[in-house]
């Protein structure tokens, strides 16, 4: 049996012609296989909650706002909680943290067969309680995607990545034709149940998970600083950027389709709870039907074309979606709209996973899905009151046309260069120490280089690289200054939040970092290193 963590595995082998990399290799880490199943029954307790909720708020009012509104509800608090979520599981026990998330989601799912049960609920009281539902994910999501990397080798994370978007659109068909049947035959209420069950046994089968967390020597990180510093990363990243920039654009005009599919369902010739089923397990069956081409489709297309295509595919397919008249034209239109969704969503996924060194990740990619879910959430809202004014045609129509116009403008105007620098962790730097270290207030590092004047320019630019560099590690300001009297003085200056922070950063340099120190390093003309003197910035007395 294979080792729990595959250490075993060095970067060069996993990146070897002999590494297994196809779609279901990860599977075989213990682990790994222990936390897809538990993201798989997640998942399917997530799909049965929102088809359950989108279909009573059909029984409640017939208004395309209301009806639009729970896929808002649902997604809105990833957008709104998403980088506290990823914060916290980048600084305390992600084995409880993600035990916690279950039993916050079975709490809520027994609240909702409550009311559904005595009677109660009402179109604000079903919004109100699919947030809190959406509050979850929000919380569990960032630990999964922070906790992935760490169990696999790094040849394997597409393959992994694509599992995840098996497991979600798995999700999308037992969701859906689970929720179908108990709705169907029992009526909501038992969907909640069910969903409460599910996630109480997820509980469980990750209390049996025996992972170690390891205490930061430094102390726990303050949650504030922890989500400013993980802005501040992606601020600086200008790969994280296009990727967002992508992510936010897709899900923006895509999610139209799924906001307003309990409406096109009740449209379509004959159209019911069982039609609506249909559809959304049908585009589940096209996303699990091209996770196992990805690895060929990563071979024969850069990502970017993936992109950009998966979306027109998107678009085209939304289009047929409006004009539809039968599930036999709606059913192979929603096939295609599960291919595009896995073949983008999972080519965007892996540039992000690629792009976040493992001290900040769970942070980036909690801002990942906080732009997927703000997209998702604005874009429900907006494509159901598009709906709300004209028609559900017309809604779909406008943002098949938009999405498509606005990722061809994406890929050729917001470059992804996608290249792939070395975010291993180093601990090439010495960490400093201070006989008395400042108990409060900012530190201010300075650091002396000695260049040919006639290389300043191209010293400059390079600087504003370390810009970029100090800025994502967390420090609070970057200055370059030049000697007005001497061209070939210049000194770095760097100002930290607190001598701790400051020490952190060490903590946070990787191997692209130690490149960018020795290009510094060639401009330096005197054999002795640049001098480095710390300060600390005492805060005047009033």
């Amino acid at each position: 049996m294979p080792e729990e963590r595959p250490s075993v595995l060095t970067p060069d082998e996993a990146s070897s012609p002999d590494a297994d990399l196809s779609t279901l290799a990860p599977l075989r880490w213990p682990v790994f296989r222990m936390l897809w199943l538990v993201w798989l029954a997640s998942n399917i307790c997530m799909w049965m909650n929102d088809v359950a909720a989108a279909w009573l708020m059909t029984s409640l009012t017939t208004s395309p706002v209301w009806v639009a509104l729970v896929q808002t509800a649902a997604t809105m608090p990833v957008f709104l909680f998403g980088l506290p979520s990823g914060a916290l599981a980048d600084i305390v026990d992600r084995r409880r943290f993600y035990i916690t998330t279950q039993f916050w989601v079975a709490s809520v799912a027994l609240l909702l067969c409550a009311t559904v049960l005595t009677g109660t609920v009402t179109p604000p009281l079903l919004l109100l309680l699919t947030f809190a539902n959406g509050i979850g994910l929000a919380m569990r999501w960032p630990v999964y995607s922070a906790v992935v990397p760490e169990l696999i080798p790094r040849a394997q994370l597409p393959a992994a990545l694509a599992l995840n978007g098996i497991t979600m659109n798995a999700s999308r068909i037992v969701g859906p034709l689970l929720a179908g049947a108990l709705i169907a035959s029992i009526g909501s209420a038992a969907v909640f149940v069910l969903n409460a069950v599910l996630s109480l046994a997820s509980a469980f089968m990750l209390m049996r998970w025996k992972r170690e967390h390891k205490p930061d020597p430094l102390g726990r990180q303050r949650l504030w600083s922890a989500m400013r510093v993980g802005v501040q990363f992606v601020r600086q990243s200008p790969r994280l950027k296009a990727v967002l920039l992508r992510i936010a654009l897709f899900f923006f005009h895509s999610t139209a389709l799924i906001a307003l599919l309990p409406l096109v369902a009740r449209g379509l010739q004959g159209g019911d709870a069982a039609t609506f089923t249909v559809l959304l397990a049908s585009m589940g069956m096209g996303a699990i039907a091209t996770a196992f081409l990805m690895p060929r489709l990563r071979q024969l297309l850069a990502r970017d074309q993936v992109v950009l295509y998966g979306t027109l595919l998107q678009s085209g397919a939304t289009l047929v979606m409006a004009f539809a008249s039968n599930v036999a034209v709606a059913v192979p239109a929603m096939f295609v709209a599960g291919m595009a969704w896995i073949a983008t969503a999972n080519s965007l996924s892996v540039s992000a996973q690629l792009a976040l060194p493992d001290w900040v990740r769970a942070r980036g990619m909690s801002i990942y899905q906080m732009a997927i879910m703000g997209a998702s959430a604005f874009g429900a809202g907006l494509w159901g009151q598009v709906a709300a004014l004209g028609t559900v045609q017309l809604s779909l129509l406008v943002a098949a046309l938009t999405g498509g116009t606005a990722m061809w403008l994406a890929t050729r105007f917001v470059v992804d260069l996608q290249i792939e620098e070395d975010l291993s962790p180093s601990h090439a730097l010495p960490v400093p120490v201070a006989a008395q270290p400042p108990a409060t207030g900012h530190v201010l590092v300075s650091i002396d280089y000695r260049i040919d004047p006639t290389r300043a320019a191209d010293f400059e630019r390079v600087m504003q690289d370390s810009r970029r560099s100090r800025l994502a590690q967390g420090a609070l300001e970057w200055h370059l200054l030049r000697d007005i009297s001497d061209p070939g003085h210049y000194t770095e200056q760097i100002v930290d939040e607190s001598w701790t922070e400051h020490l952190r950063r060490f903590d946070r340099v990787t191997g692209a970092d130690i490149a960018l120190r020795e290009r510094k390093l060639a401009f330096h003309l005197e054999e002795a290193p640049p001098r480095v003197t710390r300060y600390a910035i005492d805060t005047p007395r009033t």
